[in-house]
């Protein structure tokens, strides 16, 4: 495999997790209106998603989520030694956009959120955000329109900001890196499992969900 195409994932979900941490702290420097700082939290994710899906998805597909990477090798998509790849680049990745994010905010390099999020329905939402997510980008291909990837997938993470109890985290790679950051976009460690629990599972289910769709039978 190409190194560009690890080098992409690898800075693909760097970006992305500057813009989650980053906008959050922002947002929170600017405003105590919890509903303000969603949406400044949520318009600098989506644009973010809109830029690297458009600027890497020809080099290496753009999936800077561990699930999507999965769904990809699950489908026989990608071979099982470039998905290693991704999904060690999109973590690392992940972890480096965090600790970036904290430093150009004048804060800890690393310092371990203690936003806890917990409860039955933030589980149900992250696999409701994640079978979305992952269905949606499945039709696409299946579709032959990827062309509108840098649309449609960041129109989705939108509505299910706003329509989702977690906040769409969607992403094992986004859950591990905001354990770094003790603001708004944080997570606390001890929520994290669970989440990706729920990510994984939503990640079946959207697939699961691709095939009655698209299957003639």
């Amino acid at each position: 495999m190409k190194l560009q195409k690890i080098f992409a994932e690898f800075l693909g979900t760097a970006l992305l997790l500057l813009a989650v941490i980053g906008s959050g702290i922002m947002a929170t420097n600017l405003t105590k209106d919890e509903g303000i700082q969603l949406t400044i939290n949520a318009i600098s994710i989506v644009s973010m998603l809109y830029l690297i899906i458009t600027l890497f998805g020809p080099i290496s597909g753009a999936h800077f989520n561990p699930v999507v990477t999965l769904g990809e090798l699950f489908k026989n998509r990608i071979d099982a030694k470039s998905a290693g790849a991704y999904i060690v680049a999109q973590f690392a990745g992940g972890f480096c956009g965090t600790v970036f994010a904290n430093l150009i905010f004048n804060k800890p390099a690393i310092f371990q959120s203690q936003h806890e999020r917990t409860g039955t329905n933030l589980f149900i939402s992250e696999i409701f955000a994640t079978a979305g997510l992952v269905m949606v980008i499945h039709l696409l291909i299946d579709q032959k329109r990827t062309n509108l990837a840098p649309f449609i997938v960041p129109a989705w993470i939108t509505t299910a900001f706003y329509a989702t109890s977690s906040f769409v985290f969607a992403n094992p790679a986004v859950t591990v890196g905001r354990i770094f950051s003790d603001s708004f976009a944080g997570i606390a460690p001890e929520c994290v499992l669970k989440f990706i629990a729920a990510q994984i599972l939503g990640a079946f289910i959207g697939l699961g969900l691709t095939k009655v769709l698209t299957n003639d039978k």
